[in-house]
């Protein structure tokens, strides 16, 4: 997510290199092509003006303070506009227990998923969540909030039988509660487009229910359209919060730049996958900080610290340091890893890195590494001295690979022990000339 838009602000902050003086002429250029990124990301054309505006009120007449490029001077003043722009403040939910979280928005926004992904981020905070499917219209949705209910242990309810809404929603809180439960989410309907009968029906529940929060599901990849949507329906319902989905894929990124200057309504969560696990409460400086790309450190040790156990990764570091390291240790890296999301997810959050791109299916190389680990024996994987002919093949056909794919990871790998070797006996120097010497080479694809 918002890659080209990091590029392009990358791209016009450095033509300020050299300069002494911030003026209006050798900023108007610069702030032209950052107005020209912010219209491209599909940015909302009258917050795209005035955020450049801002900046330029701000920078014009500054001198450059010793020791700091006019490009890191100006990044500041724009990563200081963007979470302005992204949503100042707090953007935690209500306290009141138990938690009543009615969810609404168009079909096809994620709202069935994030309704269950919700759930599962209040478990891990110490809440007893509870769903309830109001989507009366599409019995597929109701079975799939039942299906990820069981899935992730949370509580359930609906009635296939009934027609009305309302009445549902105050059976569902009354199982809820019979339940113990201190938080309930209302999974509703949704249609192709806004009308009113969409507007009524969702009213009637509020004021049946009376929800603490009221969050708007918006699929983050429709751009302005996801703007106009949060504004029709924060004038019906009065929204409290919003969730964006779809942010790991080819999205611009104008909604989430847009939605909260345009509405005046939070972004409360972003869904980043297809996972129950992806999904994470909204940080505006941790997202200014990924599109001027400067990471977000904090967000990668949070993942690491949810998805990676401790005491597995001091012996991994043992081992490493031992250079004692085999197939059935790097599987289980692999194996946590994956846990934290997209290798490009990752990237995102390393400083320095979040504009990088990797190679086309990296994550799709990554898992054909999984499966041909996985088609070893424990025994193999321990020693890869004893992979012949006759084993390689049969790895190859159990991971359904050609045998010149288990022959490049074995030779990666080999590799990768005689630099661990290296690194034991001091010679990092040589090492990293080596690593230099491979990365022009193409590098470890496979690891």
């Amino acid at each position: 997510m918002f890659e080209s838009l990091t590029e392009k602000i990358g791209g016009a902050l450095r033509n300020l290199r050299g300069v002494g003086r911030l003026s209006e002429d050798n900023m108007a250029e610069a702030l032209k092509e950052v107005r020209t990124a912010l219209l491209a990301a599909d940015v909302h054309f009258k917050v795209a003006r005035e955020f450049v505006e801002r900046i330029q009120q701000q920078c014009v007449g500054q001198d450059v303070l010793k020791g700091v490029a006019p490009g890191q001077q100006v990044v500041k003043i724009i990563h200081d506009e963007l979470v302005r722009l992204l949503g100042e403040g707090t953007t935690a939910l209500s306290g009141a227990r138990p938690l009543k979280i009615l969810m609404v928005g168009l079909h096809g926004s994620g709202k069935t998923t994030s309704s269950a992904k919700l759930g599962k981020l209040l478990k891990k905070k110490g809440y007893r969540p509870f769903v309830v499917g109001a989507d009366i219209y599409r019995p597929a949705a109701i079975d799939q909030l039942e299906i990820l209910a069981k899935q992730e242990e949370l509580g359930f309810y609906s009635d296939r039988a009934t027609q009305d809404v309302p009445a549902l929603g105050a059976a569902g809180l009354a199982a809820a509660q019979a339940a113990t439960a201190d938080a309930v989410i209302f999974d509703t309907a949704g249609r192709l487009q806004i009308d009113a009968g969409l507007i009524e029906e969702v009213k009637l529940l509020r004021a049946r229910i009376q929800p603490d929060e009221v969050l708007l599901v918006a699929d983050g990849a429709l751009g302005q359209e996801a703007v106009n949507v949060a504004k029709t329906f924060h004038e019906a319902l009065q929204l409290t919060g919003l969730i964006l989905t779809k942010l790991d894929g080819d999205t611009r990124g104008g909604a989430a730049l847009s939605i909260k200057s345009v509405t005046g309504v939070p972004i409360k969560f972003i869904g980043t996958g297809e996972k129950t696990a992806d999904f994470e409460p909204f940080h505006p400086d941790r997202l200014a900080s990924r599109i001027l790309g400067m990471g977000d450190v904090v967000s990668l040790v949070e993942k690491a610290q949810e998805n990676i156990d401790q005491k597995e990764a001091e012996r991994m570091a043992e081992k490493l340091k031992k250079a004692e390291f085999d197939l059935e240790d790097f599987l289980a890296q692999m194996q946590q890893v994956k846990k934290m999301g997209s290798m490009q997810s990752i990237m995102g959050m390393i400083p320095g890195m979040s504009g990088m791109q990797l190679p086309d299916g990296a994550d799709q190389q990554m898992a054909r590494t999984e499966a041909i680990i996985k088609s070893m024996t424990k025994q193999e994987r321990r020693k890869p001295e004893l992979l012949n002919g006759s084993r390689r093949k049969r790895i190859a056909d159990g991971a359904g690979v050609k045998i010149v794919d288990v022959n490049q990871l074995l030779k990666q790998f080999q590799q990768m022990q005689q630099m661990m070797k290296m690194m034991k006996g001091g010679g990092g120097k040589k090492m990293m000339r080596q690593l230099e010497a491979m990365r022009g080479k193409g590098g470890f694809p496979g690891m």
